[in-house]
């Protein structure tokens, strides 16, 4: 199903157009308590007075606090409201002038009200690769973007190259204040490196290793297990590649051939990284790796593993049957079962499912489901809100809320269908 994505304004512009309740333009003058448009504007003295304005800064995207119409001078073209102290009008910005019984705030909520009424019916698409199993580890936290799993698969086949095992200490170019080591009980594959950084290093301390030179030109990503005994924020720590032993004076020279952010870390946990290289095309020939400090964390513990470079193109995947796994929804978890964790091995896993719908907040967010249901179905709960009864019903508001509450059911049979998934909340 295609999904336009438009944003709260546009749906609200399409539901007062559906209602015939909204005017809409641009404006060319005003003040902070006027609106002049001399193109659009119709009609003699006082023919907008009542009528609810809308107006968004034509540089800046910001929408003004709702104002009500209290005077239309024809001769100038010039609506007037309430004096706003925080916002000017100028040419160029464009408005929404909104007809009585209706009003943009309630029509807000109608948008909103109609994507409540299909949460868990359908969901924002969303994929994860931010997991990897280690053929020890059955549960893992489930990323928090996740409401709905549909299926789990662990990457089957790539092309790759190793850039550094692990299995040996970092031994060139390592700053007075870091200590490395190899460690064996702390680790995903074999052994790890272990940085033990002292009190007293600063920004950009480093610690580096050369190796046989590497030609890594086919591959686009680099891979690795990182792990800190302090919280991070992205950027805090590096990981550079490069044709030449890396120094803290290459780094700041900025010759490094590749410089990789690491995200945001929790502390004491392991995380594994993709991150896209940037010169893949020139990295033929690569023969250091180095960490970079590049933030004052203070004294911390940093341990890397299995630092390799992967050719994103050429993954395959393999579906992880849905019996060896299930969702804790507690913990907010997936877990597998003992076969389960032996049958993914050590792989990265790719997560397929979806987030709940977020609603509209502001004139800005975009929709996240069918745009057409919650236009139709908006609009059905407008007309429905000003029906009244029989007798009071001239304009058969009633009638078109069922003809577009019926276009709105229609709009949902086009949902995908939901097979064979699993909630997390």
């Amino acid at each position: 199903m295609v999904i336009q994505k438009r944003t709260r304004k546009q749906i609200r512009q399409s539901i007062g157009y559906n209602l015939g309740a909204i005017s809409t333009g641009t404006a060319t003058g005003g003040t902070n308590n006027t609106l002049i448009d001399v193109n659009t504007f119709r009609g003699g003295d006082d023919n907008y007075n009542g009528n609810i304005v809308i107006v968004t800064d034509a540089s800046d995207g910001t929408t003004q606090t709702t104002q009500f119409a209290n005077d239309y001078t024809a001769s100038n073209n010039t609506i007037q409201f309430q004096q706003n102290a925080s916002f000017t009008v100028a040419s160029g910005d464009t408005y929404e002038i909104w007809n009585d019984p209706y009003n943009p705030t309630a029509i807000n909520e109608f948008i909103n009200q109609a994507i409540l009424d299909v949460t868990g019916q359908v969901y924002d698409p969303q994929e994860s690769l931010s997991l990897h199993s280690d053929k020890y580890n059955s549960r893992f936290d489930l990323p928090t973007e996740f409401a709905m799993v549909k299926k789990i698969e662990m990457r089957d086949k790539m092309q790759w190259k190793s850039i550094h095992t692990c299995s040996t200490a970092f031994d060139s170019s390592v700053d007075s204040d870091i200590t490395v080591s190899l460690d064996t009980e702390n680790r995903k594959q074999g052994s790890s490196n272990r940085f033990d950084i002292a009190v007293g290093a600063g920004a950009g301390d480093i610690a580096g290793d050369t190796f046989t030179a590497k030609d890594i030109s086919n591959y686009n990503y680099l891979e690795f297990w990182i792990k800190s005994t302090v919280a991070t924020s992205a950027g805090n720590l590096k990981i550079h590649l490069d044709e030449s032993a890396i120094t803290t004076s290459t780094i700041s020279a900025g010759t490094i051939q590749e410089s990789i952010d690491v995200p945001a870390l929790s502390a004491d946990t392991w995380t594994y990284v993709r991150a896209s290289l940037s010169k893949t095309e020139s990295n033929t020939a690569i023969i250091a790796v180095a960490l970079e400090y590049d933030s004052d964390l203070g004294a911390c513990t940093v341990w890397l593993d299995d630092i390799k470079a992967v050719s994103n193109d050429t993954i395959t995947w393999k579906p992880i049957p849905n019996n060896l796994w299930h969702i804790d929804k507690e913990a907010r978890q997936i877990v597998f079962t003992t076969d389960g964790v032996t049958y993914m091995g050590y792989n990265l896993l790719k997560i397929t499912g979806g987030d709940k719908p977020a609603l509209l907040s502001s004139d800005t967010d975009t929709c996240e489901i069918d745009d057409g249901y919650v236009i139709n179905k908006a609009t059905s709960l407008a007309l429905s809100s000003n029906s009244g009864g029989p007798a009071t019903d001239p304009d058969a508001n009633r009638q078109q809320a069922a003809f577009y509450y019926g276009m709105s059911e229609q709009n949902k049979r086009a949902f995908p269908m939901l097979i064979n998934v699993r909630t997390a909340s």
